[in-house]
């Protein structure tokens, strides 16, 4: 991961652009660089990153879901790409937090964009594309943790045994293009339209996933996740769904926490992953306990 000052360096240096100026990093990103500049009279996002084996990202896959998303109205256009590279258009909208999402008609909107993606980014997509299993991807944290020393060593066996029994929970479940990184920030909100950004985790998976991760990251109460059941599926939700709903919630709270504790180990950017691994570690076992 390069530094800030060498992210502008590098953003201003692209061949895509003719004279840029006024390069400037972004807020947010703990796992890239985000640059906004302006060539032309015209904004621009560059993001840099390369690829996170540990996280299994992959910037090819990362690029074609932009495109993707953007194909079916969701992102902003793929304006360059090269590796480590990706060149976004600029859009103006602001970034949604956590309550934004209470508000019923942010959340209705909300949905409404996830179910897009769910249903027209599946038969948009083309080519080789990641899946995306969360319990796949906690075991495969569980094996990176343990091959590499890290102090959570000691509670890796018991969250496996637990991962195992929420995926059993879950039960069958519908395979489709999804996010996968729900956080409140990568939903922006525009003056007349709602934009979703961040496609580096995005890849074929369970749209329980997505409902649950947006669930969590938002701290929605349980009213306002019955209605978002209810908006996205067209019924109210049974017993069943809400068993599998739960689980996959709690799974998504998981794979944060063993994603931050990975990047403990891993990651040069200056964010305190060892409190990011409390915090999600605390809501997890909550969850948890709930079930």
């Amino acid at each position: 991961m390069t530094t800030p000052d060498a992210a502008l360096q590098k953003a201003l240096s692209l061949a895509c652009f003719t004279a840029p100026k006024d390069a400037r990093t972004l807020e947010g990103g703990i796992t890239n660089h985000n640059v906004r500049l302006t060539d032309q009279d015209q904004d621009y996002v560059v993001r840099l990153g390369n690829d996170i084996p540990e996280h299994m990202v992959a910037r090819w896959n990362e690029l074609s879901l932009s495109r993707t998303a953007h194909e079916i109205g969701l992102a902003p256009a793929v304006i360059h790409s090269e590796p480590g590279v990706l060149v976004l258009t600029y859009v103006d909208a602001a970034p949604l937090t956590g309550d934004d999402l209470h508000d019923p008609a942010t959340l209705r909107a909300a949905v409404d964009m996830l179910k897009t993606l769910h249903v027209q980014g599946t038969a948009a997509v083309r080519g080789p594309v990641l899946s995306f299993w969360v319990f796949h991807i906690l075991r495969s944290y569980a094996g990176y943790l343990s091959a590499n020393g890290s102090a959570h060593h000691a509670v890796l066996d018991g969250l496996l045994e637990e991962a195992a029994a929420l995926e059993a929970r879950v039960g069958p479940v519908s395979i489709m293009l999804t996010h996968n990184d729900l956080l409140p920030a990568n939903i922006l909100r525009g003056t007349d339209r709602f934009w979703l950004i961040d496609w580096e985790y995005g890849g074929l998976g369970s749209p329980l996933f997505d409902l649950g991760g947006l669930a969590t990251n938002a701290g929605l109460p349980r009213a306002a996740e019955a209605d978002m059941l209810s908006q996205y599926f067209g019924v109210p939700p049974t017993d069943m769904l809400w068993q599998s709903y739960d689980a996959m919630k709690c799974a998504s709270l998981l794979r944060e926490t063993m994603w931050s504790m990975v990047s403990e180990i891993t990651s040069t950017l200056d964010f305190d992953y060892s409190e990011y691994t409390r915090e999600n570690l605390d809501a997890y076992r909550a969850a948890y306990a709930s079930l």
